[in-house]
């Protein structure tokens, strides 16, 4: 039986998109909470470098970012899919959408002063001005939303979301897809972490009915785990060869020139760049893995999607 171990906080929303596809799948699971901001040293033991929110554990295999965990839980459990035969295109072209262009305005649109004053209603002054802190030294040099034109086209997102949910239960029919989970996480946000903010959700109702039955899926069985207790799992297992792991193909494409077994970094292409510098074991059509050790969680296989991702070769100190 496989031991998944899910690292994630509770307000996190890709967070909440993965525990909703584990509820969908009736996995059961163990809970990590990992701080939403910097320093985390328990989760760079784990990705050497990697520190967005979340990232699956199994055994001494780690799985980077939510699109590839969502690949790598359809190799756990195939049924109910996540990618029926007749929308694997489109419900993955639909879930990158969401999970960047909606989910940014999403949430430029729900950190408008008055959502992250009730954010941040119970913490102290200063957790507000850290959090602004971690998030600007994570964009980078992203262009974001102004407030105005996020209201305006989160508006007409919900507008279009509304047109699908108002002829089927879910986006592409009367079941669930990889669409539905990508989607459904930032709207959550604004129903659940700013309510204060929900008051956009009212002029698609057809909306806040298809949020209703994605919520009803649940999260599956949880159990709390302690990171400390994760890394000694990690410590003590040997990762999955490669081409045996819970991905899906492992045949090598090389569009990089790089070869297998060189020394590399592989990072996101815009939000949370911090790299992860390994040993390349796989390069596949759709993922990368690296292959690092680490004082406290030993020998590890990181693992990343190749779509936004970018791989450099560490080339030798003269």
């Amino acid at each position: 039986m496989t031991t998944l171990i899910l690292h994630h906080y509770p307000s996190s929303p890709f967070s909440e998109k993965i525990r909703a596809v584990l509820g969908y799948k009736q996995l059961a699971w163990k809970s990590v909470v990992i701080p939403a901001i910097m320093p985390k040293p328990d989760v760079i033991a784990l990705t050497g470098g990697y520190r967005k929110t979340p990232f699956m554990q199994v055994g001494a295999d780690i799985y980077c970012d939510s699109a590839l965990i969502c690949d790598m839980l359809e190799h756990v459990r195939a049924e109910p899919t996540l990618y029926p035969p007749h929308l694997k295109g489109v419900s993955r072209i639909f879930a990158q959408w969401a999970d960047t262009t909606l989910f940014w305005a999403a949430m430029a649109y729900n950190l408008q002063p008055k959502g992250a004053a009730q954010v941040f209603a119970k913490a102290p002054p200063e957790a507000a001005k850290a959090f602004a802190e971690d998030r600007k030294a994570m964009t980078g040099g992203m262009t974001r939303l102004r407030s105005a034109d996020a209201t305006s086209a989160y508006r007409s997102y919900l507008r279009r979301i509304a047109h699908m949910v108002e002829e089927h239960d879910f986006l592409f029919g009367a079941e669930p897809c990889i669409a539905d989970f990508a989607a459904y996480h930032s709207l959550w946000y604004t129903r659940v972490q700013t309510p204060v903010m929900a008051d956009i959700l009212a002029a698609t109702p057809a909306v806040s009915e298809w949020m209703d039955r994605m919520a009803a899926i649940g999260h599956g069985a949880m159990e709390k785990f302690s990171a400390a207790d994760a890394i000694t799992i990690a410590h003590g297992a040997e990762p999955m060869p490669a081409g045996q792991n819970l991905l899906i193909d492992s045949a090598f494409q090389d569009d990089h020139g790089i070869a297998l077994g060189s020394e590399v970094t592989v990072a996101a292409e815009t939000f949370g760049p911090e790299a992860t510098q390994g040993t390349l074991m796989a390069a596949t059509r759709t993922h990368f893995t690296l292959r690092r050790e680490d004082p406290r969680a030993g020998l590890v296989h990181v693992h990343f999607p190749r779509v936004g991702y970018v791989m450099r070769k560490v080339e030798a100190a003269a």
